[in-house]
């Protein structure tokens, strides 16, 4: 009954150390000069992003790929965001944040050889995700761009140096083609040409 107690408390102390994500800004954004989000928001959209992705590559275990996305940057509720300017002075002692968290889960090796597959990209899952991750920045990247921030295109130029697979490459050129506010404004005129009766 004591074990399960503490183990329960650990969960609970686990799922308030998650909410930190809600609280910690991508810390890019300060560089780029426009926009923001949490680590949270990021993750969110990583997720699905990376679930779309593992459905469409035949072989891909989607369950692994989601799982992978969620977690991957977990450690920053201990660490911050450390962006590319940050990393080059900067160590965040990630390695020891994910070991100190996982001594306190009951699936811990399971998170722990998760991150380790995903920072060794040893595996076709890990390289989606890392595909995923950049498909994100891009996505965001895109967006500050067609509000007008005229560096974001030249971030998106590294970003897409990064990818590992083709569909995300193609992913990401349909990306540049298209305008981040189509899927709600284009070829929506009826919604906004409704007289005063309607």
């Amino acid at each position: 009954m004591k074990e399960q107690a503490s183990t329960h408390r650990n969960i609970v102390h686990f799922f308030f150390e998650l909410g930190m994500l809600k609280k910690t800004p991508r810390t890019g954004f300060q560089f780029l000069g426009s926009g923001g989000e949490s680590v949270a928001d990021h993750s969110f959209r990583t997720a699905v992003i990376g679930y779309t992705l593992a459905r469409l590559s035949p072989g891909v275990d989607p369950h692994k790929v989601v799982c992978m996305c969620l977690f991957h940057d977990i450690p920053e509720a201990r660490t911050g965001d450390l962006n590319y300017v940050n990393k080059q002075y900067v160590s965040s002692g990630e390695r020891e944040a994910v070991s100190d968290l996982s001594r306190r889960l009951p699936f811990g090796d399971e998170y722990r050889a998760l991150l380790d597959e995903y920072r060794s990209e040893s595996s076709r899952e890990a390289l989606l995700v890392h595909d995923t991750d950049q498909l994100e920045l891009i996505l965001s990247l895109k967006e500050q761009h067609d509000l007008g921030n005229f560096y974001a295109r030249k971030w998106i130029r590294f970003a897409l140096k990064r990818l590992k697979t083709d569909l995300a490459e193609s992913l990401a050129a349909e990306i540049l083609e298209t305008d981040s506010s189509d899927w709600w404004f284009k070829g929506h005129d009826h919604w906004w040409h409704r007289t005063q009766e309607d």
